[in-house]
């Protein structure tokens, strides 16, 4: 018998003993719907506003939304959110189906776009500035649809396997929702050789940025001519005058989330973090960013390996040469380099959040592992 992610039925979602911020944590199963058909609402209501008064909003560095894509965006995401909604309800045939694959697209499109919330993260880290107001807000816009959906569809999986919304393990009868936490440890050795294979894939693309940036010249490209296409200011300029390019500087921070995933210290906060020394890490403020990140970066790396692997076989037009790549075979190569780091790293964070996720869910007291 599935598990309703209601809170007047669930086991340990909705039953879950306490006040205050910890029991309203342990009760996402059943405020995550709710929050993401608000979220659809004014997400549709944001993106009707700036249809309506013709606002620019970047949906690629060089093109804005049109009205179509507003419209497009606003209705997948009432939709979604209408989905959501829709998972606290008993659900069977045809209704159920169409809930799942509302839920799988809204979460596929609104995880994509919100791979723009760490270019965010990134300017703000490096004081480069953010280059469009309403570009960020709609990347964060988003990353926040995109939990609130994904969080009701885990929920929503899991009962409907008859398995606790929350925890997603049986409870026998009696069993309450006192969440029982699991103690540090850090992922297998199988997995932390898969992931550091996988972040190799980012040594050839992120090695030529940095021999460019130090002023070296590599498959037919300058040191001025990397120079002149990523002049920047302020803290972005300050990295580049030590040879570490702002997109690399990010790429390290995709790095630190996988061994922070891998290793004990990513589970409780170490000492070099002051006042949150000894104290659990929340499981989401990792995991969301990793499933999120990974997924799209994934996504990506498999598209420019594809593009690399067909330009270079022939079987579709090479690349036109651009600054500063003087030859379709250079760009090529680099497109190839983009390929491995980002599919790499993408794979890495989804293989380690994997392993985080498992090694730190936490049970309800009483249920059967």
């Amino acid at each position: 018998m599935a598990v309703s992610t209601d809170s007047r039925t669930s086991t340990g979602a909705g039953a879950a003993p306490g006040t205050g911020t910890a029991a309203w944590r342990r009760r996402w199963p059943t405020w995550a719907p709710r929050a993401a058909a608000v979220w659809g609402v004014a997400y549709a209501a944001v993106q009707a506003g700036w249809a309506a008064t013709g606002t620019s909003v970047p949906v690629t560095p060089h093109q804005a939304c049109t009205p179509a894509v507003h419209f497009g965006l606003a209705s997948l995401a009432v939709l979604g959110g209408a989905a959501a909604r829709a998972t606290l309800r008993p659900l069977d045939g045809f209704p159920r189906r169409a809930v799942g694959a509302a839920l799988a697209v809204a979460v596929t499109v609104f995880g994509a776009g919100a791979l723009g919330a760490m270019t965010i993260v990134v300017t703000l880290v490096t004081l480069s500035g953010i280059e469009s107001a309403t570009g960020a807000a709609l990347s964060l816009l988003h990353a926040t649809g995109a939990a609130l959906l994904l969080l009701t569809a885990v929920a929503w999986c899991r009962g409907r396997r008859g398995r606790c919304p929350r925890c997603g393990h049986p409870h026998p009868a009696g069993g309450n929702g006192t969440p029982v936490h699991p103690g540090p440890s850090r992922a297998s050795a199988r997995t932390r050789v898969t992931a550091y294979v996988l972040l190799c894939g980012l040594l050839p693309w992120a090695g030529l940025k940095t021999f460019w940036t130090l002023g070296g010249d590599a498959l037919g490209v300058t040191a001025e001519g990397w120079r002149q296409l990523n002049e920047g200011s302020g803290a972005a300029g300050a990295l580049a005058s030590v040879g570490l390019d702002a997109s690399v500087a990010a790429a390290l921070l995709g790095v630190f989330l996988v061994t922070g995933l891998l290793y004990r210290w990513g589970t409780v906060f170490p000492r070099w973090t002051l006042i949150l020394a000894g104290r659990r890490v929340p499981r989401l403020l990792p995991l969301v960013p990793a499933w999120l990140t990974g997924g799209a970066l994934s996504v990506y790396g498999v598209v420019l390996n594809v593009l690399a692997l067909l330009g270079a076989t022939g079987v579709t037009a090479p690349f036109e040469p651009r600054p500063p790549f003087p030859t379709s075979a250079s760009l090529t190569w680099m497109v190839w380099f983009g390929g491995l780091a980002f599919g790499g790293l993408g794979l890495a964070l989804l293989v380690a959040a994997r392993s985080y996720a498992a090694r730190t869910r936490s049970l309800c007291a009483g249920a059967r592992r």
